[in-house]
């Protein structure tokens, strides 16, 4: 009879193993095939809109505003600095390094000194005439302009990562000029707190924690900038003093100085840019750094507030407090990145996991068979309406999800199984004398 029982055990573990090892290695399918489509469809080519001619260089063609970079994939935009991260996570992850030298040959093309020679003559041309409104014409403008956190943040992030393991003059005077910027020129509240001069005078958005702490602890890491490392803990902490609400457990999109009011809405990518960001920061801020306990317990607490909003399918929800609103995947893809990160690295309880794998059942449930990337909300601003999030539109395959949802299945690709003490296990120590 024992060895029944005992032969009954070993089939259930196992298959709780054989289960837990399927679903690990569906993430891992499934990130290879999203990043596999990532990469066969980016072109290294510049296409004129008006002619449909396509070009490999334009260096020494007439400047044109119709000649624009042909893929989205090699866009100077935030969003690609999100889904660089992700496949130098992959590369890193898997070994293969087709992922990094994807996300290195899209900063050659665009650090081609007779690619952006062209455009940065486009943009002073276009700025010289007609302003800061003329320059959204001109293809990379961004990386020009300089003059948000969406400009230079995430994109400046992926570049420190890649200047790590193929150093290059053109991507560390860039870098350079992103820290100089988030020093001296990035708007700021008194107490140092980032924030923007609109839609309000010094409005300060959660989706910022992201896009300036994505940078700031990279660069206190690679320079041993200590003065970097503690501004992007100061920002977390701050940014959970103006937004946080303890009635919720959940930030706020934005507050507006000027009137002292919250946003009225718990947006979901907003506290997901927040939580990644403090699972970065905590991934390269010193042990001993004066400020990392702060900043833990910090992520643990919106780990337990994330939690709480859930919904029943894995996901969570565009509004979060709204389970009339729509479920959306790129939320969803950072709450699950950001817990499968904290129970690897100690950071949050092991019980943990279990979230983080509704979440990834969820979010393949958003995922086509083939790798599209579906439900992803479309860029999202501030307005003063809850009607506003509930209407946002979805895309499909936009790197506005695919960054965030890959890095989500990378983590799960080696994430641990959920395991719990069973009452059998514990029968024993009730009523025993101790």
């Amino acid at each position: 009879m024992k060895k029944l029982i005992s032969a009954a055990l070993l089939l259930l573990f196992s298959s709780g193993f054989l289960i837990t090892n399927a679903q690990n290695k569906q993430a891992e399918q499934m990130a290879r095939k999203i990043a596999d489509r990532i990469l066969s469809s980016t072109t290294y080519t510049f296409v004129n809109n008006k002619t449909g001619e396509k070009f490999e260089t334009v260096k020494g063609q007439p400047l044109t505003y119709d000649i624009v970079a042909e893929s989205k994939y090699n866009q100077w935009h935030y969003t690609n600095g999100v889904t660089n991260i992700a496949m130098l996570e992959l590369a890193d992850k898997l070994g293969e390094k087709k992922y990094e030298n994807f996300v290195l040959r899209n900063m050659n093309f665009v650090f081609n000194e007779g690619n952006l020679d062209y455009f940065r003559q486009l943009y002073d041309s276009a700025f010289n005439q007609s302003g800061w409104f003329a320059v959204r014409k001109v293809s990379w403008h961004m990386i020009f302009r300089g003059k948000r956190l969406d400009d230079n943040g995430p994109m400046g992030a992926s570049l420190i990562e890649i200047q790590k393991k193929y150093p290059n003059e053109a991507f560390l005077k860039y870098i350079n000029e992103t820290a100089s910027h988030l020093r001296h020129d990035e708007p700021r509240m008194k107490d140092g707190t980032i924030a923007r001069i609109w839609p309000h005078e010094n409005t300060i958005w959660a989706d910022d924690a992201y896009m300036a702490i994505s940078f700031l602890c990279r660069m206190g890491e690679f320079a041993n900038d200590k003065k970097m490392m503690t501004d992007a803990a100061k920002q977390v902490l701050n940014y959970t003093k103006y937004l946080w609400s303890p009635e919720k457990q959940l930030y706020h999109h934005c507050y507006h100085t000027d009137t002292k009011e919250h946003g009225v809405a718990h947006w979901s990518r907003a506290n997901g840019w927040v939580f990644m960001a403090q699972a970065e920061l905590l991934n390269v801020m010193p042990e001993n750094h004066p400020l990392r306990k702060k900043v833990l317990e910090n992520f643990r607490m919106q780990a337990r507030g994330i939690a709480r909003y859930q919904g029943k399918n894995g996901l969570w929800h565009q509004v979060l407090d709204r389970e009339d609103s729509y479920e959306e995947i790129t939320g969803t893809a950072m709450f699950v990145f950001g817990i499968a990160r904290g129970v690897k690295k100690g950071w949050l309880h092991p019980d943990m996991i279990y979230v983080a794998d509704q979440g990834l059942k969820g979010m393949m449930k958003q995922i086509t068979p083939n790798g599209d990337v579906t439900n992803i909300c479309v860029g999202t601003g501030i307005m003063p309406s809850l009607q506003y999030y509930y209407n946002r539109p979805t895309q499909e395959n936009d790197p506005m999800g695919e960054g965030p949802v890959l890095r989500a299945l990378i983590e799960m690709i080696d994430a641990p199984k959920y395991t719990e003490v069973s009452a059998e296990q514990q029968y024993d120590k009730i009523g025993a004398k101790r």
